[in-house]
């Protein structure tokens, strides 16, 4: 059995240190550096800084929510671009907020199992993201436009 820490490298399958699913190497988008498991989205908290593997907490990470990545730029009518959608993760040893682009083989139930279970979150905890810029998608039309292409 792969260790937890494992999650990260890309070319090994590794079993989630929530559910136990077994979790394959994939090739498609976002999966690359895969840091959740497609399943039921929880992480491991393995970052200090992005990538660079050197937490020592070690802690599950919870998907509480969806945010949209923030894009800088405008489109040519003025608006704000909207970025893809991503996880919101908060570490249930260390208590670390951290956000995760979605993978294309990320289970689309799970996704949306993240968002209803955002809506319940408290107005303190929603306000601790607002400080640390995430804003959680409240918006289920948001959530299956980012997801199904629909509108």
């Amino acid at each position: 059995m792969l260790r937890p820490i494992e999650m990260a490298n890309k070319e090994k399958e590794f079993y989630c240190i929530n559910c136990r699913r077994k979790v394959f190497p994939s090739r498609l988008i976002g999966t690359a550096h895969r840091n959740h498991c497609p399943y039921c989205l929880y992480s491991l908290d393995v970052d200090l800084e992005p990538g660079d593997r050197k937490s020592k907490c070690l802690g599950r990470m919870e998907p509480i929510g969806l945010t949209l990545k923030h894009e800088g730029e405008k489109d040519k009518y003025g608006r704000q671009r909207v970025g893809e959608l991503m996880i919101v993760h908060q570490c249930l040893g260390c208590k670390k907020i951290s956000i995760n682009r979605i993978a294309g083989d990320d289970i689309s139930e799970a996704i949306i199992g993240v968002f209803e279970k955002s809506k319940k979150l408290s107005s303190s905890e929603l306000e601790v993201l607002r400080e640390k810029g995430i804003a959680v998608l409240m918006s289920g039309e948001e959530v299956r436009k980012q997801l199904f292409g629909r509108e």
